[in-house]
């Protein structure tokens, strides 16, 4: 009786640990390409506020993701593998909060003055085309050749033709004011655009002369 009751016992211990074990697994899984479902988009939205992910968030964890994933871990020295584990999961996730209180920092002044100056340029544009000039403002802000910040880069003498006729002081649209919310949190359909402007109202040949980024509606985005 003595050793049934041991045997019973070390069986119980067995299937405890192996239950332990699978629940240490299945809460430390690693993404990798096939990988699909709500971590996977946590993991989009996440690298698309850090700039990372350009795509749609699909759910997928397909090459685009990898990429991404790569990208990031390079930049923030960690094994650049493309598998998200503990560790790179924690470091985008510190990195995207971090991120996220820097945007919800932007005064009401700031987001209004981006969403008027996306509705005076991009007002017949679709909700990707008004994030996209949006982006160029945030591009031109982290580039050499422009100034620093946003009233900067907007007042820049003859940087937009909308603040010299003043057509940037109209209230608005709610898409303009999403899309520059958008931008300000890093989302660039562009391909990191300085400049755009449409090819059938605007002759000049030095923008004909750049290299295109980018084909938005009736916009093209160059460098």
């Amino acid at each position: 009786m003595y050793r049934l009751l041991s045997l019973v016992a070390l069986l119980l211990l067995i299937v405890v640990a192996v239950e332990h074990n699978n629940a240490d697994a299945r809460s430390s899984s690693i993404l990798r390409i096939g990988s699909e479902g709500s971590e996977v988009k946590i993991l989009q939205q996440r690298l698309k506020t850090l700039g990372y992910y350009k795509l749609a968030v699909d759910s997928q964890y397909g090459k685009a993701t990898r990429n991404a994933v790569q990208r990031f871990q390079k930049k923030n020295r960690i094994v650049t593998n493309g598998l998200v584990g503990p560790h790179t999961w924690s470091k985008i996730n510190n990195k995207a909060a971090i991120k996220t209180r820097a945007s919800n920092k932007v005064s009401n002044t700031e987001l209004s003055l981006l969403a008027r100056i996306i509705h005076a340029e991009a007002k017949g544009e679709s909700y990707k085309g008004q994030v996209a000039v949006g982006a160029v403002i945030m591009n031109r802000m982290k580039s050499p050749q422009f100034p620093k910040t946003l009233k900067g880069v907007i007042y820049q003498p003859n940087a937009f033709s909308v603040v010299r006729n003043g057509q940037y002081k109209k209230a608005p649209s709610p898409t303009a004011v999403k899309a520059a919310r958008a931008a300000l949190q890093g989302t660039d359909p562009t391909n990191n655009a300085l400049f755009f402007y449409n090819p059938k109202i605007s002759k000049s040949s030095w923008f004909k002369s750049r290299p295109v980024t980018k084909k938005i509606g009736n916009h093209q985005f160059t460098m």
